[in-house]
């Protein structure tokens, strides 16, 4: 049995990483969730986020996307109040913007999920890096679903961030190929793929 990734230090990084990090997401709620998270990270530490995650939920009411999208500029002004979040005006307000975007998707392409899932035709990406410098911030294909987002007008989704946002739900597995999560995440990914084949 390896070792688990290197940047899963503290108690959240690792419940995360042991529970979450990589496991492809289907979920609308869980996808929208992910990305206001990654988009309030953008300069801060992932394991920040983390602690915070909670506060979120409970700031973001449970991330329900239709809310959110619906949020006033007394509700911005209540989420600068919040010490349980990251009190950036602009990234406060870009979860807005982003609620209002991430429905429009919904309504375009059937869910979200349908949405993010084409960039790699419903297939995970599988690499096969064997340490944590080996692992890009970036790709080609995150550059292509950042240009898209801001395309639909969404804020703080640069390329790192999206990528970032890749891994987290699943449509790369970038654990390094000595880490025991490793094999886990890629048998699931092949169950996503095969699912999503008998789906479509």
């Amino acid at each position: 049995m390896g070792e688990r990734c290197e940047w899963a230090k503290g108690e959240q990084d690792v419940r995360h990483h042991d529970e979450e990090w990589g496991v492809p997401v289907h979920d609308d709620h869980k996808l929208f969730e992910f990305l206001i998270l990654e988009g309030a990270q953008a300069g801060l530490s992932w394991t920040t986020i983390l602690l915070k995650r909670e506060n979120y939920r409970r700031a973001y009411h449970q991330f329900d996307p239709k809310l959110v999208a619906e949020f006033t500029d007394q509700d911005q002004q209540r989420l600068l109040l919040d010490p349980g979040i990251v009190r950036n005006r602009a990234k406060i307000a870009a979860s807005i913007v982003n609620a209002q975007a991430f429905l429009k998707i919904q309504q375009e392409f059937g869910s979200y999920d349908a949405y993010l899932w084409r960039f790699v035709n419903g297939e995970p990406i599988t690499n096969h890096w064997k340490t944590l410098s080996e692992i890009p911030a970036k790709t080609e294909l995150s550059d292509q679903i950042s240009r898209d987002l801001k395309e639909r007008g969404m804020k703080f989704v640069g390329s790192t961030i999206c990528y970032a946002m890749m891994q987290a739900v699943g449509l790369v597995n970038d654990h390094v190929v000595t880490c025991p999560r490793y094999e886990v995440i890629r048998a699931l990914a092949d169950q996503s793929a095969l699912s999503k084949r008998v789906v479509h």
